[in-house]
């Protein structure tokens, strides 16, 4: 046990006497938190919409003011007429253009009804189909308000509810798939070039020679990460509280739990990674194609995984990131517990295992 911890301490020193790399695993979750949590966001805030009024009455002034006053929109321009729209949308200084037709009061008053054309730049959809529905449900907001809930003729209404996320931030979505993608970062990555650097540095031969088993090697290779890994989801989990907002809805121990068998399964690919390469430049390349781009492009956290084609949906199960972002999602988000997320839990737990003997059965006693 005493060569075990002594092992374990080396490590430690070896991580400790690199500043640049000690900030970049302790400093790289927090800023990448904040990152995601404030610049990265699939909300739309702050868009540069115009107005075109032809009609200049009391209803479209409360309609403007409503427009303006919500955080979606800044009406940066007033229009004249049809030409002037597309000429704004091609110098790209809007987002969208609203239409308010002529008579509108008078419409409403008299009719019952009215037309406020919406027009948006649809060279992102996503955006535009964002942009339109902000607008839509304003001024659905304000005809209940004139019409005082009354239930109109033939009137077909739509009532929203977003459960787990009712203001719709993106800090809900960012942060399950942020902790995935810095524990990846931390444990694969470091520990992928830790076996390969005793090599180049020629003192993994007294290691050979020591009397430490190889499996005790593999694992104190592993301990330092494992326990700065768990430094990093607790940064995480405390400014996603209290500086995004975002709570803990289920249990803590469950989620700090599951976030260490993935840093275990990930630490176990960065080991195998490790053993089976020869230079720190190889090590690299392998943990951030094996790891980083999958946990980007096929964990759901950037991109549905229900819109893939079928060939990339079959792939995708094989990246533990998939399932850690649905377990963290679960837990964090929806508050479920282990009951909602054992399957889950169980595939974790056979990655870890098969990878951590394929690291062990691969690490080679001899050098030649």
């Amino acid at each position: 046990m005493k060569q075990f911890i002594s092992f374990v301490k080396k490590e430690f020193h070896h991580i400790a006497r690199d500043k640049r790399t000690l900030f970049i695993l302790l400093g790289m979750p927090i800023m990448q938190i904040l990152i995601f949590g404030f610049a990265l966001t699939n909300e739309v805030k702050n868009s540069k919409i115009a107005i075109l009024d032809q009609s200049n009455d009391p209803s479209t002034q409360a309609l403007r003011s409503e427009l303006d006053a919500s955080r979606y929109f800044d009406i940066t321009q007033d229009l004249h007429s049809y030409q002037e729209i597309e000429a704004a949308f091609k110098k790209g200084k809007i987002k969208m253009a609203v239409i308010f037709p002529a008579r509108l009061a008078n419409d409403l008053d008299h009719f019952n009804t009215a037309q406020v054309q919406l027009v948006a730049d649809a060279s992102d959809p996503n955006v535009a189909n964002t942009l339109t529905n902000y607008a839509t449900a304003i001024i659905l907001d304000y005809q209940d308000r004139i019409t005082n809930n009354r239930r109109l003729p033939y009137t077909i209404k739509t009532e929203m509810r977003m459960l787990y996320n009712p203001q719709l931030k993106g800090a809900y979505s960012f942060v399950p798939g942020v902790m995935a993608m810095v524990l990846m970062l931390v444990c694969t990555l470091m520990t992928a070039i830790t076996i390969v650097r005793e090599k180049e540095l020629g003192t993994m031969e007294i290691m050979l020679v020591s009397p430490m088993q190889p499996f005790k090697i593999v694992v104190a290779k592993a301990v330092p990460y494992l326990l700065l890994s768990i430094v990093n989801i607790s940064s995480i989990l405390l400014l996603s509280v209290f500086v995004l907002d975002v709570p803990v809805n289920g249990s803590l121990l469950l989620l700090i739990f599951e976030s260490i068998l993935f840093t275990l399964t990930c630490l176990a690919f960065g080991l195998l990674i490790s053993t089976k390469t020869d230079s720190q430049q190889t090590a690299m390349f392998i943990a951030l194609t094996g790891m980083f781009l999958p946990t980007i492009m096929l964990s759901g956290f950037m991109f549905p995984i229900e819109n893939m084609p079928l060939p990339l949906r079959i792939l995708s199960n094989i990246v533990p990131a998939k399932w850690f972002y649905y377990i963290v999602k679960e837990v964090m988000i929806k508050g479920l517990g282990i009951t909602a997320v054992w399957k889950e839990t169980l595939i974790l737990t056979g990655m870890l295992l098969f990878l951590l003997v394929l690291s062990i059965r691969n690490f080679k006693i001899r050098l030649a």
